[in-house]
């Protein structure tokens, strides 16, 4: 029998090395910014056409190559970063596998041209799918430009694959800005489709969190530094009160290496107990500097991932120290008891004692037919909205009374709504006389509000749970995905328009959804600089939220969605219904629950919020009873 084992030809192997190194454009951006890093390069430039499917281009002013390294380095394991076994546990530069550009040029079509400070000539390099087509002397400025074109042109598989522009964009400026902010000594810019998305001068890693994050970022960053003989932490940590719902802001850098670790960020997020809402995720930007022999970075192809010498040491250092970055700058929980929202608004909670001793003496004076002497100014109308205090916690008093000392009953209330009737204005003219004395009525019952957060309601069967927050996303998606496919909601133009300003990343993605956004019922213009004018909000948000916090959650929501197989219209709807929607915590009125009760029993999917959670539970009277058994 034949022997039936073999050596991969290096054309096979270089696209099997590429399956794990080159994912998609942002890993081959992600290779080529890092190799222009470790060149010495000062300025980066970086050219990208439809999402890097068509072209990525990276320009610098790095050492450059002789044309036999040029030629080298597209061969597998070829590296000029380390020479034996030990090198591994020293490494400072970005790149040491040597993989990279073997696996770009095993699925692209590649084109060099590079030339060292000292010659007078470059060299230009051309390769198709491993192959060398063209080799030759050229002119070029010192340094080197790398262009990639046609990504996975010979793996169609992997380029059907591919997410949408907007994607594959997105995961392209991260990589950019991961490396941006960890190099805030280099400029860096990214052009995409002839715009200039990111102009980042060299400068302090302060600037350079304003030059990715937008200038709104600087009154939110809380500096955090820390030295010891182990190790150094410095970075910025982002005030409590301006944590997002999303993740996306969240970066640590070892040895200025970018590194995801969900062990550290469990650290920081202890750091920030008591001080952060439920649900939201603080931004934070933390360099770890230690001796590379403490660290092992070679376990994964995308080098995200390292395994620390004591990672225990590591997390106690980096929670105590955000700790005391926070606790420094007065940024620390107060007490803060717990209240029902009721009890917070008693005068006893919402008024000083000196302002309800003057209002007890007004309200008594009033009740008990006394004239109130007339007050000039401020201390006039405070007296005055005393009294009206006063006299709205004394209604229904004397009908208490008369029913209490045998006079009859007190007026019955408004007929409650109910899942089978509908809301009438006039239906407290239907029947004087309370429900439970009515003959061959059936008793209805209000719905009721537990903890701001769910609605209890009566139903035939027993009784009925519905999580307030996800019905009204239910709601608002299946409306909004309404208008986007049908037609263009009602707009309440603002008195005075407001500019909202956001980071280049996110003006680029709302660049791409004005459209569909501004069919939402919005009027958003674009106004330069990665600022926008808000001229107006769909008619039924108006006066009910900030507009610019809605646009922020919009985009946040929408960014959280982009991995998901679904068509922009879909995910706008589902982004904008997570944002306008009621929250839990919030109070609703008898009336409001009810039509959310109505509105969602008429949505075509009432069982289940756009993101999959549970709209509702129900729970019937034999297993209500057997809740009460032994």
């Amino acid at each position: 029998m034949a022997d039936i084992i073999q050596l991969l030809p290096d054309a096979i192997a270089n696209q099997i090395a590429a399956g794990e190194v080159i994912q998609r454009p942002a890993s081959a951006v992600k290779e080529l910014i890092e190799n222009a890093i470790d060149a010495g390069a000062t300025s980066i430039k970086l050219v990208v056409k439809d999402a890097g499917k068509a072209l990525i281009q990276v320009i610098d002013n790095g050492c450059g190559m002789s044309p036999t390294d040029a030629r080298m380095a597209f061969e597998r394991h070829a590296t000029s970063k380390i020479r034996q076994a030990d090198d591994l546990f020293s490494i400072r530069t970005m790149g040491f596998r040597g993989e990279a550009l073997a696996s770009i040029a095993a699925v692209a079509q590649v084109e060099i041209k590079t030339r060292r400070h000292s010659d007078e000539l470059g060299t230009r390099l051309v390769i198709e799918g491993t192959e060398v087509k063209v080799q030759e002397p050229c002119q070029c400025p010192a340094g080197t430009t790398f262009s990639i074109k046609n990504l996975f042109f010979n793996v169609p598989a992997r380029r059907n694959f591919l997410k949408s522009a907007t994607v594959e964009m997105r995961h392209i400026i991260d990589e950019f800005q991961r490396i941006a902010i960890a190099n805030a000594d280099v400029f860096l810019s990214l052009h995409h489709n002839g715009s200039e998305l990111f102009h980042l001068p060299a400068g302090k890693l302060r600037q350079r969190l304003i030059g990715v994050f937008g200038s709104a970022a600087n009154k939110k960053l809380v500096p955090v530094n820390e030295e010891t003989d182990v190790l150094k932490l410095s970075g910025y940590v982002g005030k409590p009160e301006f944590a997002k719902k999303t993740r996306g802001e969240q970066y640590f850098f070892v040895n200025n290496r970018f590194i995801k670790s969900a062990y550290l960020n469990h650290a920081l997020v202890a750091a920030y107990e008591d001080l952060l809402p439920e649900g939201t995720y603080p931004l934070y930007v933390i360099f770890i500097d230690l001796d590379p022999k403490r660290i092992d970075i070679n376990v994964h192809p995308t080098k995200q991932e390292i395994k620390f010498e004591d990672e225990r040491l590591v997390y106690n250092y980096l929670r105590v120290t955000v700790r005391h970055a926070l606790g420094q700058y007065n940024i620390m929980p107060t007490l803060d008891f717990e209240q029902d929202p009721a009890f917070a608004q008693l005068p006893a909670v919402s008024r000083p004692a000196a302002e309800r001793e003057g209002a007890a003496a007004s309200g008594s004076a009033a009740l008990s037919g006394g004239v109130k002497r007339p007050l000039p100014g401020e201390e006039a109308k405070r007296q005055a909205s005393n009294l009206r205090n006063w006299e709205k916690a004394y209604e229904g008093l004397d009908a208490f009374d008369q029913e209490g000392s045998g006079g009859g009953p007190a007026p019955a209330a408004p007929k409650a709504l109910t899942l089978e009737s509908d809301w009438q204005d006039d239906q407290e003219t239907d029947d004087a006389r309370p429900a439970e004395t009515r003959q061959g009525q059936e008793v209805r019952k209000s719905p009721q509000q537990l903890h701001n957060t769910y609605i209890l309601t009566q139903i035939k069967s027993g009784v009925m749970i519905l999580d307030q927050q996800a019905a009204h996303e239910r709601i608002l998606f299946e409306r909004y995905l309404h208008v986007l496919q049908q037609q263009k909601q009602s707009t309440q133009k603002q008195l005075f328009p407001r500019t909202l300003t956001l980071s280049p990343a996110d003006a680029a993605l709302l660049k791409d959804l004005l459209q569909p956004i501004n069919q939402l019922g919005f009027d958003l213009q674009e106004f330069g600089a990665n600022t926008f004018v808000v001229n107006g909000i769909p008619a039924e948000l108006s006066g009910k939220q900030d507009e610019l916090a809605l646009l922020e959650g919009l985009l946040e929501q929408y960014k959280g969605n982009q991995d998901m197989k679904l068509d922009v219209q879909e995910r706008i709807a589902r982004a904008m219904a997570r944002s306008a929607a009621v929250k839990a915590g919030q109070m609703l009125d008898e009336r409001e629950m009810q039509t959310l009760i109505d509105q969602l029993f008429a949505c075509e999917v009432p069982f289940q919020s756009p993101s999959g959670k549970r709209c509702f539970i129900t729970m019937d009277l034999d297993e209500l009873a057997g809740r009460f058994q032994r």
